[in-house]
């Protein structure tokens, strides 16, 4: 058994691909015989030590996110309470997930400090010629500088974290996302209106993710062809320009606008559609589509970054990241949406995507850095100077003053002090109604 630590900043209740990936793999590497634990930073008055489905247990740490939920890079500030965490609860490997989780990224570096194994997923496709890409590969450079294994969820995607990172591809695993597909199955009598071609979108409503492509799309395709409908879910800044463009062409009465839809209500919404449209400008890899794919709707997506490893060629049109092509692809996919065999696209991407096979090829991950020696003084100062001869030599600084805080504090707050964790009781699990929203606080 490995007892296994899960960090990031972007966690339940927070909604996304990520947020899914970690909660799911979390499960599975339960049912497996693990222990594992969550860390995040408080959403709102979640705070505190929670239990989720089948005694998941989180840890809602008390740091407030400065932006888009991400908490600003202290570096020194979170290692009194993470130390704690990870001693408590005798974690043997420190997993963290998404580039611009700070969060996780401080923990990757205080764990190589204290004798941890560790490990880093990177969810999300960065550039090299903007400055905010600039700063965040900056900054991942050096907090995997000393990583021991990376995963990615795309070949694309490991191209790419090799490229920004610095890191030999050899020490890069491929391990795709997934869906629970007992919970995405296709209900053709859902679909409503009736007698229309239903085209559903459901993401973020950001720039990443192609609104002002959907934008220029929506009012073309409905002048087009007067039997389509669009269902369009998700909140974000972009959303306002949306409902602007519907109320300036008229087109109140053939698209829904939903807002937010929260996880367990996603099926609902894909069930009705025949086409599913994804305008995203980059993509590691793209759940949704995987979402839409096994509730049997036909993918229209734009082709960038890792999108074209996810489906096979029968459930997918690719069209550019332009909305002329977006447009042209539809207009291929409208005609043939009512016969698509829904069924069938199931049961196909029931067989190619599992949170099951998720899990054991962490699993591997985990066992495969648990036996190999854990690096010396002299190779973590190496690591510090290839980041360059200024840079290098301030994280040489940083990693010596983590030495000296973490020796520190074993003095003032030695281990054997400490209390031991409190246990899940499967009793809740069964009694939620009388035991309520467990919330347990920190000693």
């Amino acid at each position: 058994m490995v007892n296994i630590c899960l960090i990031c900043d972007f966690f339940y209740p927070r909604l996304g691909g990520v947020e899914m990936h970690i909660f799911q793999l979390g499960l599975c590497l339960m049912e497996r015989g693990h222990k594992v634990i969550i860390i995040t930073h408080k959403y709102d008055n979640r705070t505190g030590v929670r239990y989720m489905t089948n005694g998941l247990k989180v840890y809602y740490c008390p740091f407030v996110p400065a932006h888009e939920q991400v908490v600003l890079f202290t570096y020194m500030g979170s290692l009194p309470l993470l130390r704690q965490i990870l001693l408590r609860e005798e974690i043997h490997v420190v997993h963290s997930h998404a580039a611009t989780s700070f969060f996780g990224g401080e923990l990757l570096l205080h764990a190589k400090s204290m004798g941890y194994k560790t490990v880093f997923t990177d969810h999300s496709l960065f550039a090299f010629n903007d400055a905010a890409s600039f700063h965040v590969n900056k900054i991942l450079k050096f907090i995997l500088s000393e990583v021991d294994h990376a995963v990615s969820v795309s070949h694309i995607s490991k191209e790419n974290l090799s490229m920004r990172a610095s890191l030999d591809p050899r020490n890069i695993s491929v391990i795709p996302n997934a869906v629970d597909c007992s919970r995405f199955k296709p209900d053709p009598s859902k679909r409503y209106p009736l007698n229309t071609v239903n085209i559903v979108v459901i993401s973020r409503l950001t720039f990443r993710k192609g609104v002002d492509l959907l934008v220029d799309v929506v009012p073309t395709i409905c002048k087009r062809f007067p039997q389509v409908y669009f269902i369009i879910g998700g909140d974000g800044p972009k959303k306002k320009i949306i409902e602007e463009s519907i109320k300036k062409h008229g087109l109140t009465d053939r698209v829904e606008m939903l807002g937010s839809v929260p996880g367990h209500k996603v099926r609902e919404v894909l069930v009705r559609g025949h086409i599913f449209l994804n305008t995203s400008l980059t993509e590691a890899f793209c759940i949704a589509i995987v979402e839409a794919a096994s509730c049997g709707l036909f993918v229209v997506s734009t082709n960038v970054g890792g999108v074209v490893e996810v489906l096979p060629k029968n459930m997918v049109n690719f069209a550019k990241p332009d909305p002329d092509d977006i447009c042209e692809k539809l207009a291929v996919a409208i005609p043939i949406a009512k016969n698509v065999p829904s069924h069938q696209y199931h049961e196909q991407v029931a067989k190619m995507y599992s949170w099951h096979m998720v899990a054991e090829r962490a699993e591997t991950v985990y066992n495969k850095i648990l036996s190999s020696p854990y690096p010396s003084l002299l190779a973590r100062i190496k690591a510090c100077q290839s980041n360059g001869p200024i840079f290098g030599l301030y994280l040489l600084i940083l990693l010596i003053i983590d030495y000296i805080a973490i020796f520190i504090l074993d003095l003032i707050f030695p281990y054997k002090n400490m209390s031991k964790p409190i246990k899940f009781n499967s009793e809740y699990r069964v009694n939620k109604e009388k035991y309520g929203d467990h919330q347990f606080k920190l000693n």
